[in-house]
């Protein structure tokens, strides 16, 4: 295992890249996750009220259970498979990548 006085820090400079590039990934899937949240937003105030989609704005998770219980009567089971993988995949990249980038701050 080289150290990071062994090559000048370039091993350092690499590792820091990969990581930024997974959380990079990460925050498109948090982006996405945002769009399909919108989309079913909108179904919810369609559907429910003004009443309830405020509800929604203000507790994201409320839209989110919605969106599950009715994903069949109201045709949204692609988007919420969609969410949910993103909303799984943004936290795990992000969550690598920003564990990743903690592990390699601390240098001998």
């Amino acid at each position: 295992m080289r150290t990071w006085l062994e090559d000048g820090g370039k091993h350092i400079r690499t590792v820091y890249r990969e990581e930024g590039q997974m959380a990079a990934i990460g925050g498109l899937f948090v982006l996405a996750s945002l769009v399909l949240y919108i989309m079913v937003l909108i179904k919810l105030f369609s559907k429910e009220g003004v009443l309830m989609g405020i509800l929604a704005i203000i507790c994201g998770l409320y839209a989110f259970i919605w969106g599950w219980i009715n994903h069949r009567s109201e045709g949204l089971t692609n988007i919420m498979l969609a969410w949910t993988a993103c909303i799984i995949l943004g936290m795990v990249l992000g969550g690598v990548g920003g564990a990743s980038s903690m592990l390699h701050s601390f240098r001998p």
